[in-house]
């Protein structure tokens, strides 16, 4: 039974996810124009175009809504719901303090990768309720990607269980007490790298960004899509990057571990400068091509984490 201080502290949960995600739109952009030698926006709320957000959101608002005569109707328009609540369910187990989490159960680093998949079903059903061709490939891009990319996705996730020997995010997070992860000899370094590859084809971020290709594509899954229908898949997007980002602060870096400031403080921290490096492979490198992009996961990251994993249960075998 979901006692009432849990709905409370959800819905409190929720707001404030939206809230932040709102202003991650306005710092990719003025973080994209400092990497390239511009401003960036600062005409809506001068000087630094801190009202841009705003002002993005009610032109999509009063955008007309359009649905065209041949697509599914029901399944078009649950899509970008879907997405977005599939997007928002992983930070019911992410633990954003030293000691709270909405959810605390013993397996929530499974529960979070299994709930994060849940995005490429409303992907695929964008892509197929359109009928449209562009719309339709790049939702049968994105399942490719997402299936093939789950695989060393979990398997570098679980070097981090396997060294704190639990899948709990709280207990993952003590165990780096005076050590994180990151900092373990090759098998920290190395489930780091291949997460963070994972979790960004996963993403469908540049440079992996295949299902939205805009010059193969036009806009991808979401080409036949107006007005606030096609903001919900941008926010969803913005929604699971910041969770890949928090997730990544709390299995690699320590989490709310640190001195001086309190355990939330230092999560947000990890987690901005997570995201921003984040942004920096986005506006750095180059789009792959798509046999590139499987031809890495099957022969490289597959492997690797495979092997990572076999590596770090050797030496957690010898030390205990």
């Amino acid at each position: 039974m979901i006692s009432a201080e849990t709905v409370a502290h959800g819905i409190m949960l929720l707001g404030a996810i939206l809230g932040v995600v709102t202003y991650l739109t306005w710092v990719e952009r003025k973080f994209a124009g400092r990497l390239q030698s511009r401003v960036g926006p600062y005409l809506v709320g001068r000087p630094h175009g801190w009202l841009q957000p705003i002002a993005d959101a009610l032109k999509l608002f009063i955008k007309e809504d359009i649905t065209p005569s041949k697509s599914d109707g029901f399944l078009f328009n649950l899509a970008p719901v879907w997405v977005v609540i599939a997007s928002l369910i992983g930070f019911a187990f992410l633990p954003l303090t030293a000691s709270w989490v909405l959810v605390n159960i013993d397996l929530g680093l499974l529960y979070f990768s299994a709930t994060g998949s849940l995005i490429v079903i409303g992907i695929f059903m964008a892509g197929w309720a359109s009928n449209n061709k562009y719309a339709l490939l790049s939702a049968l891009r994105s399942a490719a990607q997402v299936v093939a990319y789950e695989i060393p996705l979990l398997l570098s996730l679980l070097v981090p269980a396997v060294l704190a020997s639990s899948l709990n995010f709280l207990d993952i997070a003590r165990a780096q007490e005076g050590y994180w992860f990151i900092l373990f000899p090759v098998v920290g370094q190395v489930s780091f790298l291949t997460f963070l590859l994972a979790a960004l084809a996963e993403g469908n971020r540049i440079p992996f960004d295949l299902s939205e290709a805009e010059s193969e594509l036009v806009a991808g899954f979401s080409v036949e899509y107006s007005g606030m229908k096609f903001a919900y898949f941008y926010l969803a997007e913005y929604v699971h990057l910041l969770a890949i980002s928090l997730l990544v602060s709390i299995l690699f870096f320590g989490g709310p571990l640190g001195p001086f400031f309190p355990g939330g403080v230092w999560i947000a921290i990890k987690t901005i400068m997570v995201f921003l490096g984040v942004l920096w492979i986005r506006w750095s490198f180059l789009r792959v091509r798509i046999d590139q992009l499987m031809m890495l996961n099957w022969k490289v990251l597959t492997p690797l984490t495979l092997a990572n994993l076999l590596l770090a249960g050797l030496w957690v075998s010898l030390k205990m």
